[in-house]
């Protein structure tokens, strides 16, 4: 059982979340060899070769953008855990971003039917265009056509390159003991120790980094609100159409909605200062804002103010909010993931 009360925290207030998207790259390395030509009088100087594409990039767009939109969802909705060695989900926004990764895998599914459908006549027309491809590059055609055909896999084979996976985890640390019964009598005990020197020393840096890992979460939200603020008076000073516009204030309204969901640590203060942006900046429409100066004053001033104030809320020591979080897992707690 654990007894880092942060570690229990964190366990109950989030998961972290793993999504693989795979797909065939439809990509080949090609050598020397299979343009017909001598490798040892071969020079990367005056022949590039190296990984070339099978079929045009039209081919993969659909499976590119939903594992670029995959990827950002993740990214924009969770903290890199423990340097980047998985990404912490805030339970606030575990249904929102289940349902639409789930989303985003029935339209992966459907864009592998769609390829799979279309695969004998993208190859056909691939290895045609290879063979025009060998002409100019003086290579012997039938060489170097046979080993693109030999790079395309068979169309029974094709599944096992697809699949789109979302795993959570939870946060937890390994566990020392062991059955005796797994390894034989002469290695127990030198297993059984190297196990517990591994746990041990697997659980000290995961207590360790927890706690670090709570205060830049908090820095990370205190420094995306001083971005945004700073990005919001950028765009009301300049851009094609100087002014005010609703899709700026909106930005920040998009911002406070997020900050509630990833909030986990339970910053009271930078919640306050947001707060009280959305009652005082928010609460007049970009067109009431033009037409009216001083309440524009207000508003670049009060951005000003919270963007000031987040930045100097970064570089403050987080060490209070990490102990008031790490007080709320005194008890254990087991998210089932």
């Amino acid at each position: 059982m654990s007894t880092n009360p942060i570690l229990e925290a964190l366990t109950r207030e989030g998961v972290l979340i793993d999504v693989s998207v795979r797909y065939w790259r439809a990509a080949k390395k090609l050598r020397p060899e299979d343009l017909g030509l001598d490798p040892d009088r071969v020079t990367d100087r005056l022949i590039s070769l190296g990984h070339k594409r099978l079929l045009p990039r039209d081919a993969l767009k659909t499976f590119s953008l939903i594992e670029s939109r995959a990827h950002a969802l993740v990214e924009a909705s969770t903290f890199p855990f423990l340097g980047g060695i998985g990404h912490f989900l805030p339970n606030a926004k575990l249904p929102e971003v289940t349902t639409r990764l789930e989303d985003l895998e029935r339209e992966f599914q459907q864009a592998r039917e769609d390829f799979l459908g279309r695969y004998a006549s993208l190859r056909t027309e691939a290895v045609r265009e290879w063979w025009e491809a060998a002409r100019k590059l003086n290579a012997d055609p039938d060489q170097l056509v046979a080993t693109i055909e030999a790079a395309f896999p068979r169309p029974e084979a094709m599944n096992r390159y697809y699949g789109f996976t979302t795993h959570l985890f939870q946060v937890t640390v390994p566990e020392a003991n062991m059955r005796l019964d797994v390894v034989q009598a002469g290695e127990q005990r030198a297993i059984v120790e190297a196990r517990q020197r591994a746990a041990n020393e697997a659980a000290r840096g995961i207590h360790e980094g927890t706690r670090e890992f709570i205060g830049d979460c908090v820095a990370t939200l205190r420094q995306e609100t001083a971005k945004i603020c700073e990005e919001m008076l950028a765009s009301m000073r300049g851009g094609k159409t100087e002014g005010v516009h609703q899709k700026t204030l909106n930005r920040l309204l998009k911002f406070l909605d997020q900050f509630r969901a990833l909030n986990f640590a339970g910053d009271g203060q930078l919640e306050t200062m947001l707060e009280t942006a959305r009652r005082e900046l928010l609460s007049r429409t970009a067109d009431e804002y033009r037409d009216n100066e001083s309440a524009r004053h207000r508003l670049v001033t009060g951005l000003g103010r919270l963007r000031d104030e987040a930045r100097e809320l970064a570089g403050q020591d987080a060490r209070e909010i990490v102990e008031r979080f790490g007080r709320m897992g005194t008890r254990r707690f087991t998210l089932a993931a």
